[in-house]
């Protein structure tokens, strides 16, 4: 079986992507092959500055926009400013913060991971021409939402359950999404991914002890950021990728490291009740909705 690298992303001119999270990690990772394969890219960044320092080089068909998920007035002002595209990828995200709320007083992770690529989703509905690609984690599997309290006010706040629910939230949101394309006949997908275990540096801003275990783990068993964006990339590119798909790496154990594939999901993330009903939650919080 032959391995998909970013060699097979093939030419990607006259195809216009959205990658958010684009200033670090697995976002520049994805934002710059993507480039090189000739695609016009949006990078959307809430560092600018970051952003364009990783964008220095990636020639003429990359620009920087700034778009800061825990504020949905900001989302709200870069969906206005955008023209068609074919791909949005949200990519970005924060993991296991100590208990913080974003601009619109969500808890930071699921404000950020979910809510805020739900409302930019939504926004942008109408100028999305191919498809929807959101990024998971493996740790989706540890997690339950509890769609009446999604911002932690009823339970005892746990950084990696608030985690975990919001990489879950992610799934259900690319199920449901899946269904009402389906539904719709627009020949548009949503997709999903992993990057397995990545280098990046999303694992250094727990503001704990943690910081410094991750940063062994990210030294002697992560694999790179290079191989991380891997899956996300090919859900993004491969032409007859399914509607609904999930891709990850292909090595065992736990599809921790390898090359992408469409991989399996655990069972919660296939509750259309829950799937349902969180769509509801997040229409709701956002003041955002579905337009076919």
């Amino acid at each position: 079986m032959t391995r998909w690298t970013a060699a097979h992303l093939g030419d990607q001119q006259r195809r216009t992507y959205v990658v958010t999270g684009a200033s670090s990690g697995l976002g520049a990772v994805i934002a710059g092959d993507l480039a090189r394969a000739g695609a016009r890219v949006v990078m959307a960044c809430r560092d600018e500055a970051k952003g364009a320092r990783v964008a220095s080089g990636l020639g003429p068909h990359v620009e920087v926009r700034h778009l800061d998920l825990a504020d949905l007035r900001s989302v709200r002002s870069f969906a206005a400013d955008l023209d068609e595209i074919d791909v949005l990828i949200n990519n970005a995200g924060v993991m296991a913060t100590p208990r913080r709320a974003t601009a619109d007083g969500f808890e930071l992770q699921i404000g950020t991971n979910h809510l805020g690529h739900f409302a930019l989703t939504c926004l942008l509905l109408d100028r999305i021409a191919d498809r929807v690609v959101t990024m998971s984690s493996q740790m989706h599997r540890t997690g339950h939402v509890d769609v009446n309290d999604l911002n932690w006010e009823r339970r005892r706040y746990r950084r990696w359950g608030a985690y975990a629910q919001s990489k879950l939230a992610n799934l259900l949101f690319t199920y449901e999404l899946a269904r009402r394309f389906a539904d719709s006949d627009s020949g548009r997908r949503a997709v999903a991914a992993h990057p397995g275990y990545a280098a990046t540096d999303l694992q250094a801003h727990t503001d704990s002890f943690q910081d410094e275990l991750m940063k062994v783990g990210n030294r002697f068993f992560a694999q790179s950021a290079q191989m991380g964006a891997l899956p996300a990339l090919f859900a993004a590119t491969v032409p007859d990728i399914a509607n609904g798909a999930y891709s990850g790496p292909d090595g065992r154990p736990f599809e921790q490291r390898g090359y992408p594939r469409v991989v399996s999901s655990s069972r919660r993330s296939h509750d259309a009740a829950t799937a349902r009903a969180l769509w509801t939650r997040s229409e709701e919080l956002t003041g955002t909705s579905w337009i076919s």
